[in-house]
């Protein structure tokens, strides 16, 4: 049998964005280097990114600081990410009614109505896509450390992956802009969730972004 080892996977969501979508506000760059800061001593070896500009520009910021950080330390490895579709912003799973709770249904419902049908055949692609990219045990006998700057979306559907839960029930789970998941894939044990959501490494005024003002801590 060939030897695997650990696999750390490493979610955020991008830091908030420019309302026209070109990139990050003010706030949401200061969230990416200081989640880049939080993670500067871990052995992060990949930094995947969706192609959208608010998830590539947290990338980079990220990514800056993991190689400061190891300048620092007098590791010359520099860290670049990488683009990668399966990482981008996307329906990753339609229900259909029945699989819904019936006290919920109508208001889910509505939330997906909005794709085109091109939309909601390309997202579930995308998202077996990051399963088989993203998750599991890694080959070799070393473990390994992969940050994927992502989207709500994704970041949501992984940890329901991870889980077994339902495959509806990626609706519901949000996650803050810069705020921090890690996920867990051992050989021979069950994923585990280690962190959802983490925004410790964030003063208060920039927490909670990404979510409706009243569900903000």
């Amino acid at each position: 049998m060939a030897e695997s080892a650990t696999r750390y996977l490493y979610l955020t969501r991008h830091g908030e964005a420019a309302p026209d979508g070109s990139g990050l506000t003010a706030d949401g760059r200061r969230q990416a280097v200081l989640l880049g800061r939080r993670l500067a001593d871990r052995p992060i070896s990949a930094v995947h990114h969706g192609p959208l500009p608010r998830a590539a520009q947290s990338a980079r910021l990220i990514a800056e600081q993991l190689t400061a950080g190891r300048a620092a330390s007098g590791q010359l490895d520099r860290v670049s990410p990488t683009v990668r579709e399966e990482a981008g912003d996307y329906l990753p799973y339609v229900p259909s009614r029945p699989e819904l709770p019936a006290d919920s249904a109508d208001f889910l419902l509505d939330f997906l109505a909005q794709p085109t049908a091109e939309e909601r055949t390309r997202g579930p692609e995308l998202a077996r896509r990051a399963v088989r990219r993203f998750t599991g045990p890694v080959p070799g006998g070393a473990d390994r450390h992969e940050l994927v700057v992502t989207h709500a979306f994704l970041i949501g559907w992984l940890v329901r992956h991870t889980l077994d839960a339902p495959p509806w029930r990626w609706l519901g789970l949000n996650s803050g802009n810069a705020a921090l998941t890690v996920i867990r894939y051992a050989p021979g044990r069950p994923s585990a969730v280690l962190l959802h959501n983490d925004m410790r490494h964030l003063p208060d005024e920039l927490r909670w972004t990404g979510f409706s003002p009243e569900l903000r801590c």
